[in-house]
């Protein structure tokens, strides 16, 4: 009976005890004096509030409390080169509204203008910029942390491979990045050894890579801008995910490159203008393609090394100079679920209207083969012995031994509509 007692007493005076600790939160003002910033850290409590004015603040500090440091986008906190800027250790800290520069250069040590640890679980980084730092955000086990609508911008005048990632994802499951505008660093973010990730509504640009995961299953990656980089979307060793929305724009290399990633939906993607390749699949497997645009690049998909059971199915193959590029002995139907694929170099006529085409589809024939594998061959592409190569396999479709065939061909290409870009800050 007394035990129930204490445990009852205890329930009641527990709200008493949190409305008491909320009320002795509290707010400081910190000046942009020097090692103003250090002393007020020392001083706040769990809860507190530190509102910095304009103007720089010294680093580095270190934030071992839950605080929110609150900089209303003119307080500047500059590092003195070595190691980080801002290192948090304590769980429930929100930094928002701060510039921050001036981190070291050890990529060893992950050098990074704001690094959570693990014990960092939950915390809030938001529409602060992050400026020639080596790492913009360092998320190092921290679970549940979120870096939500920042501006980061590496080092500029650096080679690109002596740069740090705008984001680095380590094991941090749960963790959110959103609505950020990444440029000039090494990979906007780059993931490893992590799940349950969700990357949305970000902007790349003038990058190695937009997004490059290694080992992280169980992800969303949704919504993202990449312009101008080496590589869009690089998906590696990863399983489970949610690729769709995600637009690929002038990217040197490939849009999509998907190495042993498997199980996962690639849909209402748009790559365009690619150089080389929209879509690169190596390795991978059992993977669905549904309702994409590859257009005006270089190859549309090209995947290789026995990558088995992908479904392909409403994608649109617009004006690449080669639409698919498959070296197989089977015949792969792109054609799941009576639903096939348009292609603007079809021939195709649709007699009884309902919208699918009366004619097969092939996009590549035995000559194609021999043009891949002995390159010098394409001088010979308009002599008539071409000609009447390739005319006989059409004519004869039996004499290719395998590759892709679309059965029911699409008379017209998926429409994809997206949000205007709104910068975050």
């Amino acid at each position: 009976m007394q035990n129930r007692l204490g445990t009852l007493l205890i329930l009641m005076l527990l709200p008493l005890a949190l409305v008491s600790v909320k009320a002795r939160a509290m707010e400081f003002v910190v000046s942009p004096d020097a090692g103003a910033l250090t002393q007020t850290l020392r001083k706040a409590q769990a809860g507190d509030t530190l509102r910095l004015l304009a103007g720089p603040h010294n680093g580095p500090v270190v934030i071992d409390k839950p605080l929110t440091l609150v900089g209303q986008g003119a307080a500047r906190i500059k590092g003195t080169g070595v190691g980080s800027v801002i290192t948090v250790s304590a769980p429930d800290v929100s930094l928002i509204g701060l510039e921050i520069s001036g981190s070291g250069s050890s990529g060893e040590h992950r050098d990074s203008a704001i690094k959570l640890l693990k014990s960092a679980t939950g915390a809030m980084v938001k529409q602060n910029r992050l400026l020639g730092n080596l790492i913009g955000v360092d998320v190092h086990g921290a679970k549940d942390a979120q870096v939500i609508k920042n501006v980061i911008e590496g080092r500029r005048h650096h080679r690109m491979n002596s740069r740090g990632n705008g984001v680095y994802v380590w094991n941090a499951p749960g963790a959110k990045v959103i609505g950020n505008d990444i440029r000039w660093g090494r990979d906007g973010v780059f993931v490893n050894t992590s799940r349950n990730n969700e990357f949305r509504s970000n902007r790349f640009r003038d990058l190695r890579f937009a997004i490059h995961y290694m080992y992280a299953h169980d992800s969303i990656v949704a919504d993202n801008i990449s312009i101008g980089n080496h590589l869009g979307y690089a998906l590696m060793f990863s399983k489970n995910l949610t690729v769709t929305g995600n637009l690929s724009s002038d990217d040197r290399d490939y849009g999509l490159m998907l190495n042993y990633t498997n199980a996962s939906h690639v849909t209402g993607n748009h790559i365009l203008r690619v150089d080389d390749r929209c879509v690169f699949i190596y390795n991978a497997h059992k993977n669905l393609f549904h309702g994409n645009r590859f257009e005006r690049c270089g190859t549309g998909v090209h995947f290789t090394a026995g990558s088995e059971r992908n479904l392909f199915n409403d994608n649109a193959f617009i004006g690449n100079r080669t639409q698919v590029k498959y070296v197989g002995s089977r015949w792969l139907d792109w054609s799941d679920g009576g639903v096939g694929n348009y292609w603007s170099d079809h021939a195709a006529f649709d007699l009884d209207g309902d919208g699918i085409s009366d004619s097969t589809y092939r996009p590549n024939d035995q000559m194609d083969r021999v043009l891949w594998t002995q390159p010098a061959a394409k001088m010979l592409l308009g002599s008539p012995a071409v000609q009447l190569i390739r005319w006989s396999l059409s004519a004869f479709p039996a004499l290719t031994p395998g590759g892709i065939i679309d059965r029911q061909p699409r008379m017209r290409p998926v429409d994809l509509q997206f949000a205007q870009w709104e910068d975050p800050l």
